[in-house]
């Protein structure tokens, strides 16, 4: 069965689409068949951290119609199992698509012979990115140990939040008018979440909200902290598990804690995935290990009720279900530093400020002033 993985981040610079080309890359060693859909519209470069030309018709043309499939834009990345779709900085209006646009790529996606289908998409939070993450219950939000990338992931939850219940109910109905008073109302602190809403909403309008409640339930976003530089990075992706839970309603599992490795920008200058280049690299064992507990985890593995998440710093997931960042972090320092016998104790001295970062974050990171 088909899995569709959308992979996004908040804002840009934080490794979105080198983390994706590698993906990738790790899960075709697995023996799976990907398909990498660069869906970054008006700002494609996919092609770039594989190393392929930026010469070949890309989503555009299923766009602008003149290619009918999907299937019929794929490339050979020269790498067993791995196919490219590109994107298309070429022509114009690729970046604005309008929701019939979105609806047949969507459909063209879900049809690709593939085990694995990952979605590049743009940073930010515009309608085009978070309709497309929308499309998979657990799609990667990626960050890395920044204010300004927590804070800009937290922006984008509570848009898709607000998108998924958004688009459950009809143009024009009165549920989609108390959906936007609420959502432009400024409700941190308030005491009532994003999901509390919905399940009231759903209580007066009991012929279509409880259909947009189970939507809001169901959506499960797994965190990717990427360039990490200590263990007490993992705070700020637990922070954010806070404000989201305290705030939306929604349940984040971690994905991965990946390292901060000067091989990345090697790899990228030498238009090869870095899991290729130096596959013994931090980064590159992390990603593997990631794309190992992804081709593990059941394609459709039942979800649990929103109350049932954790949602403070320090809870504890249920056994099995979900990793949690200290967890990975810890693993990862661990495998990094076994090879030259240091410790993890010793990796503060690659914080780069990392503690002040948490420091920051733990007494400003609701403040929400950027």
């Amino acid at each position: 069965m088909q899995r569709l993985l959308p992979i996004a981040s908040g804002k840009g610079g934080v490794g979105k689409s080198v983390l994706t080309a590698n993906l990738g890359l790790a899960l075709s060693r697995l023996g799976k068949t990907v398909v990498l859909v660069d869906l970054d519209l008006g700002a494609s470069n996919l092609h770039t951290c594989l190393g392929i030309r930026n010469k070949h018709p890309g989503l555009g043309s299923l766009v602008w119609k003149t290619e009918r499939s999907l299937s019929a834009l794929l490339v050979e990345t020269g790498y067993e199992r791995l196919w490219l779709v590109p994107g298309d900085n070429l022509l114009p209006g690729t970046a604005n698509l309008e929701w019939n646009s979105k609806r047949r790529i969507l459909k063209e996606l879900r049809s690709l012979p593939a085990d694995f289908v990952l979605l590049d998409l743009g940073a930010g939070s515009s309608y085009n990115v978070v309709d497309f993450f929308l499309a998979a219950t657990s799609g990667l939000l990626v960050l890395c140990p920044e204010i300004t990338a927590v804070l800009n992931a937290y922006s984008f939850l509570k848009t898709a939040a607000f998108r998924q219940l958004h688009r459950s109910f009809p143009e024009g109905s009165p549920e989609r008018a108390e959906v936007l008073a609420f959502a432009g109302a400024k409700t941190e602190g308030s005491g009532q979440s994003f999901l509390d809403f919905a399940a009231s909403l759903a209580a007066r309008s009991p012929e279509r909200g409880p259909a947009g409640l189970e939507g809001l339930k169901r959506l499960k976003p797994r965190v990717v902290m990427n360039r990490g530089r200590s263990p007490e990075d993992a705070e700020l992706g637990y922070r954010l598990r806070d404000i989201s839970g305290k705030n939306l309603g929604l349940g984040l599992e971690f994905g991965a804690f990946l390292l901060e490795d000067e091989g990345v920008a090697r790899s990228i200058a030498a238009r090869r995935p870095l899991l290729d280049l130096d596959p013994a690299s931090p980064f590159a064992r992390g990603v593997a290990a990631f794309a190992q507990r992804l081709a593990l985890t059941p394609a459709e593995a039942p979800l649990p009720e929103a109350a049932d998440y954790p949602t403070g710093v320090g809870a504890e997931a249920e056994a099995g279900s979900v990793q949690t960042l200290s967890r990975l972090a810890e693993e990862a320092f661990s495998s990094a530093y076994a090879a030259t016998g240091s410790s993890v104790e010793a990796a503060p001295e690659m914080i780069l400020g990392g503690e002040d970062l948490v420091a920051s974050f733990r007494s400003g990171g609701e403040g929400g002033k950027d």
